[in-house]
């Protein structure tokens, strides 16, 4: 099954009910599916063929969607970058790809504009696909080495950084993004009487499976927003009748914020709040819950496998676990050594199921270093696995910081600093040292506040141990965060180093 199917389908079905909104424009399923099927005839006047790779670069709006969604009927593989990265990236990707086309979705996206500019493309308004601009073939042509040898189903490509900084292509399937929009309808319970909040970028993997698949899938209404803005954000929940919304940990510490300034009231017709793209810890979620009046449930994923864990809806959901595996997802905790971690010990996280990627294009040496031959992945994430199932990620494997000798998970140190009533995020780093390693943490606080809270040693004291407590404390106005809302934690090592 493609992950345009179901939409098509619901388009016969259901025709006039409402799928997706920008606020721009409104389509319901019945034009939703006319503009997928056009979209797709469109691009295959173009020269695209099956497993053929098209570019997709935008930023949410029903354009970005239907463009997806008429590369998958087609049977093309949609290469998808947020219009909001550096042009040296998307240069970069684009030279990885080697696209037989590159599309700019226009609509709310400047940014999309200026990167058609530098590409040459040719700006059009198509009836189907709305205001784009499109190139030609990659000039130095498409690789011979297709994609299509190493799977007939793939769907996307989704690229991200590893160590190295160089970007990496993961080859995701039909069938791993449609098991996680299955799942939004059978453990999230979404349905067509949902209205969705779509804020996370759908060019990344939470925002493409869970959100806007997730949603479709389900025959729900999407509204989706280029860009998250706290405040717009709380006044658009009440007025379009939100029921669900997914997000970021530092979208949600931002939106406590802004409701604790403003004053506001959850809307009545708000039922399921999600967290995932990064750790929570119980304070962001506390204040959370206090704020909107539901539970603000969590999950746990990578591009390379999206959706691993989820909190169930039906269980207590009161600490920072990201809940059980998914049906099934096996996983498994490693050691140094690659032996099985014992019970109740933090090891090295291993996942296997129906959405864990194809592998990395155009890398067959990273490949297999992540990914075993039947099936296994490594995280490289460290988690403890409860009595119960249930899953608790306590750090990143290469985040680890070595103070004094001692590792010390920068998420073990956010946590207990979020715990501050003044802090209302942070993060943390290391930064090298002779024969040491720092631990460096950078704090936004509520209100605006320039200096570090003055009981901030007495109150880590009572949470961490001495060699765990910053060496270094920076007040900033805001964290720095991707577009995905995750904290650009390389940028804050740079200025670390800096300092």
């Amino acid at each position: 099954m493609k992950i345009s199917d179901p939409v098509l389908s619901r388009g016969r079905s259901a025709p006039g009910a409402p799928a997706l909104s920008d606020p721009a424009r409104s389509v319901t399923y019945g034009e939703l599916a006319r503009r997928v099927e056009a979209g797709a005839a469109r691009l295959a006047s173009l020269g695209v063929r099956p497993q053929d790779r098209v570019m997709i670069v935008g930023e949410n709006s029903v354009s970005l969607a239907v463009a997806i969604l008429a590369c998958a009927h087609l049977g093309a593989i949609a290469v998808m970058e947020n219009a909001r990265r550096a042009p040296m990236e998307v240069d970069a990707i684009l030279e990885h790809a080697r696209p037989k086309l590159a599309l700019f979705a226009l609509d709310h996206s400047a940014d999309a504009a200026e990167h058609a500019r530098r590409a040459g493309a040719v700006v059009s308004e198509e009836p189907a696909l709305g205001r784009v601009a499109v190139t030609g073939e990659h000039p130095k042509g498409s690789f011979d080495a297709s994609a299509r040898d190493a799977s007939a189903d793939l769907a996307a490509f989704i690229y991200t950084t590893g160590t190295t900084g160089a970007p990496k292509g993961v080859m995701l399937t039909h069938a791993n993004l449609c098991f996680i929009a299955g799942m939004m309808g059978e453990l999230r319970q979404i349905d067509e009487r949902d209205r969705i909040y779509g804020v996370l970028p759908i060019s990344h993997v939470m925002g493409l499976a869970s959100v806007l698949l997730g949603g479709l899938h389900a025959g729900a209404h999407v509204h989706l927003r280029s860009r998250f803005s706290a405040d717009r954000c709380l006044g658009e929940l009440a007025g379009l009748g939100i029921s669900v919304m997914q997000g970021a940990t530092a979208m949600f510490a931002k939106l406590n914020e802004a409701g604790r300034l403003s004053g506001r009231t959850p809307p009545a017709s708000l039922r399921f709040l999600g967290a995932g793209g990064a750790p929570i810890d119980v304070t962001v979620k506390r204040r959370s819950e206090e704020l909107f009046g539901a539970v603000l449930h969590n999950g746990y994923g990578l591009t390379e496998a999206a959706s691993l864990c989820w909190t169930r809806l039906d269980e207590p959901n009161e600490d920072d676990s990201v809940g059980r595996p998914l049906p099934g997802v096996e996983l498994r905790l490693r050691d140094a050594s690659g032996g099985d971690t014992p019970a109740g010990e933090i090891g090295e996280l291993w996942a296997r199921g129906p959405n864990v990627m194809a592998g990395y294009f155009r890398n067959p040496e990273l490949t297999p270093q992540v990914l075993t031959p039947d099936g296994w992945f490594n995280t490289q994430d460290l988690a403890r696995i409860a009595p119960d199932g249930r899953v608790f990620i306590v750090g990143r494997a290469k985040d680890v910081i070595i103070r004094s000798g001692f590792k010390v998970n920068p998420l073990e140190v956010e946590t207990a600093l979020n715990r501050h009533p003044k802090i209302a995020h942070s993060a943390v780093v290391g930064r090298p040292t002779e024969g040491n390693e720092d631990i460096v943490a950078f704090l936004e606080l509520h209100g605006g506040d320039q200096a570090a809270p003055a009981d901030l040693s007495e109150h880590l004291r009572a949470w961490l141990s001495p060699y765990k407590h910053p060496n270094k404390v920076f007040i900033v106005d805001a964290l720095p965060l991707a577009q995905n809302g995750k904290v650009l934690k390389k940028l804050l090592v740079e200025l670390a180093k800096g300092a």
